[in-house]
């Protein structure tokens, strides 16, 4: 059986477990993963070391960084700075200019935050300004998840973006974030704010991070904002000083333990709140995301079995001799890879050292290269993609309307990534 054809069905079957049978994730995943390596050619022990590996690589990576993220934003939300913060942007920017004021911010926040830290952080803040104006939820959020997106998909010094810069010969950091940013603003006005227009009647009953008024005890805007911005400074800050104590504090995961206790000091037990209540609000924020977790790891144990089955030898393959424009042909590599294995990351690196030949003949500007596998690599999400369940979780979509929503906006910036770079192509 060819191999495209056994990697549909088998997300047609993980489609069908999820969504229409109503089976766990987790274990939709697994099942999914055994049926497909054993299918697909690979012995027990390659199938159980794969998912075994897939696992545990994603979520060693992810699982701090998921439940600080969710610690952090659990202390903006009880203490109600997610209140205050949502007054504020409401008188700045008003409620009808909301959606594209998320939209800026998501863009700032995300240019050094790793797309699962920005969300987590954002995602409350969101939530609780559309609960409070009576907002459609899906329709505020669209805009600032397509900025968060770009920056993880188009911008250094996010890992896939920083490997295909560091790794593709004759690209150059500046040119490609320069770059980069041009087509980063029609990509996050067409997918975020025109997009997001048509998504007002999307039904969902997202997380909600709105407390009950109490008088005298809400933080200011500026303890707010300091609790906000503390991680992105730190992570951003690492890129300006080359000191070792600054890189330790820049690392993602220990920004947000950082961010941590700086809100349970001012948010918390600066305003008074028992370190007793501080401890239940924490424990209940792992709580919440436990289950995200668990689908972490089962959908990376599905992409280490695709990967295990070679699926890059099998897209090369396919393309030799090609008389496509190279630009074209990066981003559809990395479109196929990011459909199959869901994670952006992993599909940019990939179709980097795919096509490191086809750079040396064809005389491709690397830079644009790099941005056209960068758009490439953010099409399409689905049940794979850890994303797709952050979004689909906290929103409270349905896996339908996750895809006509979430997945639609990823594939619409991804588009938009590729016609920029080929303007750009035209232009230079």
């Amino acid at each position: 059986m060819s191999i495209w054809l056994l990697i549909g069905l088998a997300i047609l079957v993980l489609v069908t477990l999820i969504s229409v049978l109503k089976l766990q994730p987790f274990i939709s995943f697994l099942v999914v993963s055994l049926s497909l390596g054993m299918v697909g050619s690979l012995s027990t022990e390659q199938t159980i070391a794969a998912i075994q590996k897939g696992m545990g690589g994603t979520l060693g990576s992810i699982i701090p960084i998921i439940i600080l993220g969710a610690m952090l934003g659990k202390m903006v939300a009880k203490s109600r700075a997610t209140f205050v913060l949502s007054e504020y942007f409401v008188r700045l920017f008003g409620p009808k200019n909301l959606p594209v004021a998320f939209m800026v911010i998501g863009f700032i926040v995300g240019l050094p935050l790793f797309f699962s830290v920005a969300f987590l952080l954002l995602a409350p803040l969101v939530l609780s300004t559309a609960e409070r104006y009576q907002l459609p939820p899906v329709y505020l959020g669209i805009p600032m998840l397509a900025s968060l997106s770009i920056t993880q998909g188009f911008l250094p010094p996010h890992p896939a973006p920083y490997y295909l810069v560091t790794h593709l010969p004759g690209a150059d950091m500046g040119a490609t974030l320069g770059y980069g940013i041009l087509i980063s603003i029609p990509a996050m006005l067409a997918s975020g704010w025109l997009f997001g227009k048509t998504l007002k009647n999307i039904p969902a009953t997202p997380m909600s991070f709105v407390e009950a008024d109490e008088v005298g005890q809400n933080p200011s805007a500026a303890q707010s904002l300091f609790i906000l911005l503390l991680p992105v400074v730190l992570i951003a800050i690492k890129s300006f000083v080359q000191l070792p104590f600054i890189e330790l504090l820049g690392e993602p995961m220990v920004a947000l333990l950082v961010s941590v206790f700086a809100a349970v000091y001012v948010l918390g037990i600066r305003r008074g709140i028992t370190w007793v209540e501080i401890s239940a609000w924490l424990v209940e924020s792992i709580k919440e995301v436990s289950p995200l977790m668990l689908t972490f790891g089962g959908a990376g144990a599905f992409k280490e079995v695709l990967q295990e089955m070679h699926v890059g030898d099998a897209l090369h393959s396919l393309t030799q001799g090609s008389a496509l424009n190279p630009l074209i042909i990066a981003w559809g590599i990395a479109a196929v890879l990011r459909i199959v294995t869901g994670s952006s990351t992993v599909s940019g690196i990939t179709t980097a050292g795919l096509i490191l030949p086809l750079l040396a003949s064809s005389g491709t500007n690397p830079n644009l290269l790099a941005l056209s596998i960068g758009a490439g690599s953010m099409v399409l999400s689905h049940v794979n993609d850890a994303g797709f369940w952050l979004y689909k979780e906290y929103f409270g979509v349905s896996i339908k309307n996750s895809l006509r929503s979430w997945t639609i906006m990823e594939t619409i910036l991804a588009v938009m990534g590729l016609i920029g770079v080929l303007v750009l192509e035209l232009v230079l």
